[in-house]
């Protein structure tokens, strides 16, 4: 059984990313976060965590690769 990934709207991920990260101290990690806002917003937990640890890589707050140098690394 093959499972197919859900595809979210870049409006969606957005919003969603912006408001995990605004809270990550609130909750003391990305999975505390993502467990809490996931399923408020329509977003499972594992998406919003992932999400929000590339975008603290993409801020320069984690080591790792940016997702702007790995979309074009793809190509």
């Amino acid at each position: 059984m093959q499972i197919m990934a859900k595809r979210y709207p870049t409006e969606q991920r957005v919003r969603a990313t912006r408001m995990a990260v605004d809270r990550l101290d609130e909750y003391g990690s990305a999975w505390g976060v993502a467990q809490a806002l996931g399923p408020k917003l329509g977003v499972g937990p594992e998406t919003l965590r992932k999400w929000v640890l590339q975008a603290q890589v993409d801020a320069g707050g984690r080591p790792g690769r940016a997702a702007r140098s790995w979309r074009r690394s793809r190509c």
